[in-house]
């Protein structure tokens, strides 16, 4: 019995110290911001992939919304947008963030904006890996804000 609660405690004790250190692994290079994640929330579900643009900043764009249709069926489009030339975009094709640069002494990713389509508000946006599948993305105005998670698919 004594050594089960031996092997139980070290395995214990591995995994819980090893999860800040797969996050700082994830936050150790820009390039690993990239790929595809799944936004849970009370207004509808969504995936976001990042990509590199070509001039090595990231990029974050909305491909699939799980509440996509209106009631008539109609694909829903970015209505709240303050540019009018935008708000005929689907919600399942609008890009939440431009510009979005990595800095590699802080470990995290920054210097850009994020959109939110549902409010069409504009916050600061700072992000980094909680742990190896989680983003913590953190948007603020003026310093108050909020922190949402997106989940790593691909």
């Amino acid at each position: 019995m004594y050594k089960m609660k031996k092997i139980i405690f070290t395995l214990l004790c591995t995994v819980l110290f090893s999860v800040p250190s797969f996050a700082q692994n994830m936050n150790s290079k820009g390039d690993n911001i990239i790929g595809e994640y799944l936004y849970v929330k009370k207004e509808g579900d969504s995936k976001i992939r990042i990509s590199k643009a070509a001039d090595g900043t990231y990029t974050a764009q909305v491909f699939w919304v799980a509440n996509a249709l209106d009631k008539n069926g109609n694909k829903r489009k970015d209505v709240k947008n303050k540019d009018k030339n935008l708000r005929n975009v689907d919600l399942d094709k609008v890009v939440i963030i431009k510009g979005l640069k990595y800095d590699a002494e802080d470990k995290e990713w920054g210097d850009a904006d994020i959109y939110d389509p549902s409010s069409g508000k504009i916050y600061d946006v700072d992000i980094e890996f909680k742990d190896a599948k989680t983003l913590e993305v953190y948007g603020n105005i003026w310093g108050i804000g909020k922190t949402v998670y997106w989940k790593k698919i691909k």
